[in-house]
């Protein structure tokens, strides 16, 4: 298949309306950073072929938008190969507003991400340093937070709950063990959440929208 033909059938699959020219061009060039980087920095899995790099990260990414369709300003926690992150600041780049944070650790990925940010023009802002160091003296407004394939379900409730407390939703990507996943997390939070079967693959996608932490501890007055 053509490139042309890959990033029309990850779109579809991402049940996302058609994207313009420009956004396709921009998503291009992030997927050919991307392929020439891997040559040298594991990325993505090394046995994952140019049609997989479509389909099970740029169409996995991009379903996002179908579920928060009104959410421009994103905070993308671990973001590493570019996944979520770099694909939702490709669509939405041509957007009023719209904003995407990424944070990342490792020093050779937040290299990987300025460098694919600034060839493919998708001006994605990257903070380099630890998640939990980065979320908790967090002050820019925002609409969503995403996370894929990152950290146990406890793990992410604890870093996001302040933000979530404040109207931020979050949207994680989880495999078929999440239910486990989930039962934990339950034993120290008190949750709502969607859980939206994933497009692609047999994961799914869980929705944050509200959290409190069960028993918290009371300052004595």
């Amino acid at each position: 298949m053509t490139v042309a033909a890959l990033l029309s059938a990850a779109i579809a699959a991402a049940g996302i309306a058609p994207v313009s020219r420009e956004t396709g061009e921009r998503l291009t060039r992030f997927v050919a950073t991307l392929e020439a980087w891997q040559a040298r920095q594991s990325l993505v899995s090394r046995s994952t072929g140019a049609s997989e790099i479509w389909t099970r990260h740029v169409a996995d990414s991009a379903q996002l938008l179908a579920l928060a369709p009104a959410a421009k300003r994103w905070l993308d926690l671990g973001s590493g190969g570019g996944f979520p992150g770099l694909v939702l600041a490709a669509l939405l780049a041509d957007v009023p507003g719209a904003a995407v944070h990424l944070v990342e650790s490792n020093q050779r990925k937040v290299a990987f991400l300025r460098a694919a940010s600034r060839e493919a023009g998708l001006g994605a802002i990257v903070h380099g340093g630890r998640i939990e160091d980065v979320v908790a003296g967090w002050a820019t407004p925002i609409d969503a937070i995403s996370a894929r394939a990152l950290a146990p379900f406890e793990t992410l409730c604890a870093w996001v709950e302040p933000l979530v407390r404040g109207g931020v939703r979050a949207y994680f990507h989880k495999g078929e063990g999440f239910a486990r996943e989930k039962e934990d997390a339950t034993l120290r939070w008190t949750l709502d959440l969607l859980e939206h079967p994933s497009r692609i693959g047999a994961g799914v996608i869980v929705e944050v929208r509200a959290i409190e932490r069960r028993n918290p501890v009371r300052v004595p007055q």
